[in-house]
């Protein structure tokens, strides 16, 4: 059954946002499959092609019943905590559908957390019950958890499946803004903060992401962790699309434009390190309509579009905001412009100065965002909550610009800034410029305590294809720079190491640079002195 979309192509970005924020609205997860399992339930769900595995719309509405009857078998209650550590396989979501069924309340851990972070995650949300993957068993061995653990796909779970029954799921009361997730972010400067996210959240992000440009999406790709926010806002993209969710175990830059081409893909998020894969026959042998990209060098932008021969386009968010920003597909002339693009439908923004007073056109500041569905605050944490989020609007912590036509720029973290007598340098548009150099992989900036200028620049970059960390590549990448820097904005220290630290979302772990050593201009290269120190 196919549908009458929701948006079309004819009508602008602005009627298509209308026509979102008009729509008849799903009360919960569960109601907006359901109502699609009762249109189409013989159309594939989803695809978990690493495992072979597919279901249809009502197959997964049944199941979902039945894991619901198996939590609840098990003593999982309405706003009971559920800590779920599973790789990409289909009972990651069968659970949080479950979950969602009894308004219970899944708590992602990442599948690479030590068990000192799972302990902290366990402890912090409070969870009544941990499912851990037969893959992931060891962490039982290494670290007590303290509450009732379950693994998943061991023989004991098998029998808890075969037993359960769909038609004893319970089924309370639940409302869009019934707490559906406690989701971590990635802590890069501390611990992980628990973001609630509502069914209302969820949903949003969902129908904003499938209408926004009046397109069909049949196929979308998810290669991303179920434990990140975004294979969970995908698998509902494909539910308000009646399409497939095709997933992948793990995320792989070398395989990524092959599984385009393979599982026939229309929607997918790229990552930028595919395109520095070397050129394949099956490049431009897909049918992606549209490609979200995120961060990607303004200057590689329509390399991009022409290898593959895609739309891609960019977009921003956040797990408090879900979507926030997106450039529309018809918007050909923001292609390498490096802007992230206009408010997505439910979602306003300012951008601030320091007083909080709103800056004019073209000025940096801090971007805000509110609207319908975005997160309740973190949880067991006040303080930060009311940091946050004041007079309802979220202050995201990142430095914007928006012209006159409402499209926003980001510059860089407000707290990833670098002030070099008396100039603020944003990390985010150095590192980016280094990167567009051929010889470099990866580049991270960290601030240098100096006596004269307060903060010098130190640069620490990871080669590709064999480059070697000298003294004249050092002097490249300066003259380099100085072609599209200004001269304070260009690293004094140069370090080079094999594999920069990430956080568990693989975002570089730039507090773990900064602890690596107590004097920074040890072990680097000092483009002024011309020495190694």
């Amino acid at each position: 059954m196919t549908p009458v979309p929701l948006t079309t192509t004819d009508q602008t970005p602005e009627e298509r946002r209308a026509t979102i924020e008009a729509a008849a609205f799903p009360e919960t997860i569960p109601h907006l499959l359901d109502t699609a399992a009762d249109e189409c339930p013989d159309a594939t769900l989803w695809e978990f092609f690493d495992e072979g595995l597919t279901a249809t719309y009502g197959g997964v509405k049944r199941d979902s019943l039945k894991m619901g009857a198996l939590l609840a078998a098990a003593g999982v209650r309405h706003g009971d905590r559920v800590a779920v550590m599973l790789p990409n396989v289909p009972e990651m979501p069968l659970i949080w559908l479950g979950l969602a069924r009894i308004g219970a309340i899944m708590v992602p851990v990442n599948t690479r957390y030590s068990t000192r972070e799972l302990a902290y995650v366990v402890e912090n949300s409070g969870a009544k019950l941990l499912l851990v993957h037969d893959e992931l068993a060891a962490v039982l061995q290494e670290h007590d958890p303290g509450i009732q653990a379950l693994i998943v796909n061991s023989v004991d779970w098998q029998d808890r499946w075969n037993g359960a029954e769909a038609v004893a799921c319970p089924s309370p009361y639940l409302h869009r803004d019934t707490l559906m997730n406690i989701q971590y972010t990635s802590g890069t400067t501390g611990l992980p903060k628990g973001c609630m996210l509502t069914h209302r959240y969820w949903l949003t992000t969902g129908m904003v992401n499938a209408w926004r440009d009046g397109q069909r999406f049949r196929r979308i790709l998810a290669t991303t962790p179920f434990t990140y926010m975004d294979p969970q806002w995908l698998l509902l993209m494909a539910i308000y699309q009646r399409g497939t969710l095709v997933v992948g175990r793990r995320q792989s830059a070398s395989k990524f434009a092959r599984w385009l081409c393979e599982h026939r893909i229309e929607f997918c998020l790229f990552p930028e390190a595919a395109s520095k894969q070397p050129p394949a026959p099956h490049d431009r042998k897909n049918r992606v309509v549209r490609a979200n990209i995120y961060g990607v060098r303004a200057s590689v932008h329509a390399e991009i579009e022409a290898r593959y021969g895609f739309i891609a386009r960019e977009a921003f968010g956040m797990t408090e905001i879900g979507s926030g920003l997106y450039v529309p597909m018809e918007a050909a002339e923001m292609v390498g412009s490096g802007s992230c693009g206009i408010a997505t439908a439910f979602r306003e923004t300012r951008v601030i100065d320091e007083r909080g007073a709103d800056v004019p056109d073209g000025e940096t500041g801090e971007l805000l965002i509110r609207g319908e569905g975005i997160f309740q605050g973190y949880y067991n944490n006040p303080e930060a909550t009311a940091d946050a989020l004041r007079d309802g609007w979220f202050h995201t912590g990142d430095l914007f610009r928006r012209d006159a036509q409402g499209f926003h720029y980001i510059v860089g973290r407000k707290k990833d800034m670098i002030r070099r007598a008396g100039e603020n340098i944003a990390c985010r548009e150095v590192e980016g410029v280094l990167r567009d150099m051929d010889e470099i992989e990866e580049v991270a900036l960290i601030p240098v305590p100096d006596d004269l200028r307060g903060e010098e620049v130190k640069a620490y970059l990871t080669l590709r294809n064999g480059h070697q960390p000298d003294a004249a590549l050092v002097h490249r990448i300066s003259d380099y720079a100085a072609q599209r820097l200004a001269a304070f904005k260009i690293p004094r220290y140069f370090e080079f190491i094999e594999n920069m630290p990430r956080t568990t979302s693989f975002k570089v772990a730039k507090a773990e640079l900064a602890k690596a050593r107590t004097d920074h201009r040890t072990g680097s290269f000092d483009r002024v002195e011309n020495i190694w120190r």
